[in-house]
């Protein structure tokens, strides 16, 4: 076979879009496992994470934080701050949307059985 059958679809460059520079870049790793990173790009994108090696009992997880922000077509500023760990991934920025507010009704209901645990009935087997 040769080259062209292998190369069936040359590479483009422009496939991707304009090429954006890299206006700041910093990178740096520790012996212990722990990293951080930044950058910046000419089109206004701002990227920051840190994240170290953290034991749990007998489990090793790496523990990661961030934040990113670029401005959106409509021209609103979007910041988001992360943090990945045990808990799992967990993003915030004002853009994100929230869930609604716990009814009064609900919210008197759960704070009285918080109050009040009953007693649990042993399992019965017959």
């Amino acid at each position: 076979m040769s080259y062209a059958q292998y190369n069936r679809y040359p590479y483009n460059p422009e496939y991707y879009g304009r090429h954006i520079a890299i206006l700041r870049q910093s990178k740096d790793t520790a012996p212990d496992g722990s990293y951080s990173y930044s950058y910046d790009t000419e089109n206004g994108i701002s990227v920051a994470e840190q994240g170290r090696p953290k034991n749990i009992g007998p489990a090793q997880i790496e523990e990661v934080r961030g934040q990113y922000s670029y401005t959106a077509p409509d021209g609103t500023p979007i910041l988001v701050t992360y943090i990945a760990d045990e808990n799992g991934f967990q993003a915030s920025g004002a853009h994100l949307p929230t869930p609604p507010p716990i009814p009064p009704a609900i919210q008197r209901a759960l704070s009285y059985n918080a109050a009040h645990p009953e007693e649990e009935e042993p399992y019965r087997r017959y």
